[in-house]
């Protein structure tokens, strides 16, 4: 049975969505619920001491922070808590990952990677340099024959990269800039057939899945990844990230940063300091607000539901775009030009041909009309960006709208009315 998404309920949630203002940016960071808010609060106000005390409120302020791991670990599909690390951003997650791993890493050891957010390529770059390891790019190529710009990551373009010598691979399961999904299931099969059929005695595949989990269901044991990550502020609440380590990994690939700030938990074996514990706490408002989406009371259902209304929504978008009408003044997505569900509400485009625009024109329009929120850019996708072909300028990029649940088919028509005033 698939659930609908109430989505005047979910809207309901956030008090930011209140003002009426249409926010569509949510790839750069999402609303944060009210309930998130409230748990910063009551901390703050109730358990704001130090951890691990035998006194009354350190003992509630412990189970409060460590509450929060059990919580990650649903949202990633985790096998155990102590699988969980938290640090204040993806991009500090996977640079202390790289350096737990360093001591492992032998010269001439290949990494793949994909040029997507910088968070996750740049931690593997730093790290092959400090080794003597080889940079492999895992390039999107188009999908469309009449659209240079409609890239996408393609399985068959990576499997050729591997080899005897690959040791890490690593890839987002949504670019922030182009909106598809990625079969991490399917990829990580073929990647670690085509590595023991060559012989590569020990591959680990890291998957950056913050553009992803706001939109769709992780599940790190049914990916047979070995390292996992996502910013919570993309997913309704503040700025903080979580880590998966498979615990093999912990075990035999990871050595310690510093020192264990949690004993008896694997996991702070790679968090030397790591975010505030309000903050924490107030991640464990996600699953519980994720849950009361549908009836069901299952991620699983409210991921569905998440997904079919989504559809709806980049349905409306890529329509307008992608019209005949449109094409003809020269607008060109950047990524999948067709909506379905394995394509989420990210979308980009610049616009090109005898009447190009800059992409800060375009977004230019909105700030100044306000009550529209919506941006240009690289998005720290560096390589991706700067592999585009011309005339878009690296540090320019595209446009992005960026839309999640919350958002509504009368917003999208909002945005839409402003595109047809510029490109009339």
């Amino acid at each position: 049975m698939v659930h609908v998404l109430d989505v005047e309920f979910a809207r309901s949630q956030f008090p930011a969505l209140k003002s009426g203002f249409v926010f569509a940016d949510n790839a750069g960071g999402s609303q944060v619920t009210q309930s998130s808010i409230d748990l910063i609060v009551d901390y703050l106000s109730n358990t704001n001491v130090q951890l691990g005390a035998d006194y009354s409120v350190s003992v509630a302020s412990t189970q409060r922070v460590y509450s929060a791991a059990e919580e990650a670990r649903k949202l990633f599909g985790a096998a155990d808590k102590n699988e969980i690390v938290f640090g204040p951003s993806s991009t500090a997650n996977v640079e202390n990952l790289a350096r737990g791993l360093e001591a492992g890493i032998k010269e001439g050891d290949e990494f793949i990677i994909t040029g997507e957010h910088e968070a996750n390529c740049g931690p593997w770059k730093k790290l092959a340099a400090r080794r003597g390891a080889i940079i492999k790019y895992w390039h999107s190529t188009p999908t469309s024959p009449n659209n240079p710009y409609s890239l996408s990551l393609k399985v068959e373009d990576l499997l050729p990269l591997v080899s005897a010598k690959t040791r890490i691979v690593a890839f987002t399961a949504t670019s922030n800039l182009l909106g598809s999904v990625v079969p991490v299931q399917a990829i990580t099969k073929a990647v670690r057939a085509v590595a023991a059929a060559k012989g590569a005695p020990k591959v680990e595949v890291s998957v950056d899945c913050v553009a992803y989990a706001p939109h769709r269901r992780m599940d790190v044991q049914a990916w047979d990844i070995d390292f996992c990550v996502f910013s919570f502020y993309k997913v309704y609440a503040p700025h903080i990230s979580a880590l998966y380590v498979r615990a093999a990994a912990f075990d035999a690939s990871v050595s310690s940063l510093a020192h264990h700030f949690l004993p008896a938990d694997r996991a702070y074996k790679l968090q030397p300091g790591g975010p505030g514990y309000e903050t924490l706490y107030a991640t464990t408002s996600v699953v519980p607000y994720l849950l009361s989406l549908t009836p069901a009371n299952d991620l699983a259902a409210s991921f569905d539901a998440i997904a079919a209304h989504e559809t709806k929504l980049v349905s409306a978008l890529l329509g307008y775009l992608t019209a005949p009408e449109q094409v003809a003044r020269g607008l060109r997505v950047v990524g999948v030009e067709e909506p379905s569900t394995d394509r989420v509400p990210t979308v980009s485009f610049v616009v090109v041909g005898d009447r190009p625009m800059r992409s800060k024109d375009v977004v230019k329009v909105f700030d100044q009309r306000g009550g529209i929120g919506i941006r240009y850019g690289h998005f720290y996708a560096y390589t991706l960006t700067g592999t585009l072909p011309p005339p878009v300028d690296k540090e320019e990029g595209p446009v992005r709208v960026s839309l999640v649940h919350y958002n509504t088919l009368e917003e999208v028509e909002k945005i839409i009315g402003v595109f047809k005033e510029i490109f009339a």
